[in-house]
């Protein structure tokens, strides 16, 4: 303003600046940043360290690029992720190819990564080395599960690329060596996705069933050329690592040349320095196997003609302090004619003597015999009394020495003893079975002018005369209505003590 209140000159150039520059919204500028970023850097390659990498639970991947002037947050999505062949981890340094973009609700520029390579020959050594340190720790590489590799296999398995010199030269040594039947598992072995087949043609040698229609290998040979790191780093991935070491068929790692190593040749049951080496690995020399064979064979029958010399020379030295067999049998022969003459005179001599008793014998007849049986009867008959009359005598004298007043009175006292403590245990029994002992207890013996029980209130009716028998004497009582009519029942007089029936003073019983 001036002093008289006239706005300035300035202040009006500037009004009217303002009045002729387009409005925007946020979001139109926001849209208007976005498209000359992805105009200008339509695809871009970037090379900074991985910083905080955040793989999402939606799958996507953030983190941030740095060096050591500025950081660029960068995102993967789910789609890429799977396609980028390795994990990022903090202070990775790598090359990520894609697109810049912007976010606008945050106001932030992003690189919208469509690829991640490792940056440098270093950074792959220090992502094998840590990769092969975990592997080990997990027991992937120890020498106690590894599996000898059959001496001669009837099928070998090879998983390489059906292009390259790699099988060309693996079955020209099976040829010179030892022709077998060869089942190739054509793979790629470098570039993307060449791990994943790689494990699957692993596996699918594994999934073959024995006896089935296609043979199932005794051995694996997994195989490539010579290259540079980045060419084998399909042989260094995880998966293909895990299905060396989870393979049930012994496998022949040969990848590359001999200085070359990638973590399938830890893995594996044998390492070959080469494709060539791991066929020879694989089977022996024919010709040095049939040599072997005719050097074993002249061996055996040369060790038998030695054993049967030997135990040929043993038998005839021990046969020579054996006596001769034919003396044997003479003396033998001899010894037995001795023994037959003896017997024939043995026999000779038994009839003999047998002749003689037989003369010497006199022989009674029947009649003889049962006279002899007669008198020997007589005699025992005849002895009869006499046994008797001593038997009898003998019991008269044993019961003569018998004093037996004496016996008699000790019997009966023992009866009489015996009677009492009977008496007395029958005395105990039912003075513990008498219905006195319930009466003692509170209980009341009801009786009718007959004398007999009462045992229900069925059995009764009004003035009814009863006997109440207690522990200490009867009364008697007449039978009135009952409680629950709500009358009270009369006054009768009281009977005198022991009154009843007179012709029933015996003891009662309750039952």
């Amino acid at each position: 303003m001036t002093g008289n209140g006239s706005p300035s000159i300035s202040a009006m150039a500037r009004a009217t600046l303002a009045s002729n520059l387009p409005e925007y919204t946020v979001g139109e500028i926001s849209l208007a940043v976005k498209r000359t970023l992805e105009g200008t850097f339509e695809r871009v390659r970037v090379r900074g360290e991985i910083s905080r990498p955040n793989y999402h639970g939606s799958g996507h991947l953030y983190f941030c690029l740095k060096d050591s002037d500025a950081a660029m947050d960068a995102v993967a999505w789910r789609m890429t992720v799977g396609r980028l062949g390795l994990r990022l981890e903090e202070g990775m340094e790598v090359v990520c190819t894609g697109r810049i973009s912007s976010y606008p609700k945050s106001s932030k520029y992003q690189l919208v990564v469509e690829a991640v390579e490792l940056a440098g020959e270093g950074a792959l050594l220090k992502l094998l080395e840590d990769r092969k340190k975990r592997l080990a720790a997990e027991g992937l590489f120890d020498e106690a599960r590894k599996k000898p590799i059959p001496y001669l296999p009837s099928v070998i398995g090879v998983v390489t690329s059906p292009t390259g010199a790699v099988i060309r030269d693996i079955l020209h040594r099976l040829s010179d060596r030892f022709p077998r039947h060869v089942l190739l598992w054509p793979v790629p072995v470098q570039g993307e996705g060449a791990a994943e087949k790689i494990a699957a043609a692993i596996h699918g040698f594994n999934a073959i069933e024995p006896g089935g229609a296609v043979p199932r290998p005794d051995v694996l040979i997994v195989a490539r050329g010579g290259g540079s790191l980045e060419d084998l780093w399909a042989f260094n991935e995880e998966v293909v690592v895990r299905a060396a070491a989870a393979s049930e068929i012994p496998l022949i790692s040969a990848v590359g040349h001999e200085t070359d190593t990638t973590l399938i040749d830890f893995a594996s049951d044998r390492r070959a320095p080469t494709p060539t080496a791991a066929a020879e690995m694989a089977v022996p020399v024919r010709a040095e196997l049939s040599v072997q064979v005719l050097e074993n064979t002249r061996r055996l029958v040369g060790s038998m003609a030695r054993f049967v010399e030997e135990r040929r020379t043993q038998l005839r030295a021990e046969a020579r302090g054996l006596p001769d067999p034919n003396r044997l049998l003479e003396q033998a022969m001899q010894e037995l004619d001795d023994e037959w003459r003896q017997l024939g005179n043995c026999v000779r001599v038994n009839w003999e003597r047998g002749e003689e008793r037989l003369k010497a014998a006199r022989l009674r007849t029947p009649m003889e015999l049962y006279g002899a049986m007669c008198e020997r009867l007589k005699q025992i008959v005849d002895r009869i009394p006499e046994v008797i009359q001593r038997w009898h005598d003998a019991r008269m004298d044993r019961l003569a020495a018998l004093d037996a007043g004496p016996r008699m009175t000790r019997g009966a006292v023992r009866f009489v003893d015996d009677a009492t403590r009977r008496l007395g245990h029958a005395a105990q029994v039912l003075e513990s079975l008498s219905y006195q002992r319930v009466l003692e207890r509170g209980f009341v013996l009801v009786r009718d002018t007959a004398g007999e029980p009462v045992t229900a209130a069925a059995a009764t009716a009004p003035d009814m005369a009863l006997n109440l028998r207690f522990h200490d004497g009867e009364v008697g009582a007449v039978v009135g209505k009952s409680a629950s009519a709500g009358s009270t029942p009369k006054p009768k007089r009281k009977l005198p003590k022991g009154g009843g029936d007179s012709g029933n003073s015996g003891q009662g019983t309750l039952l």
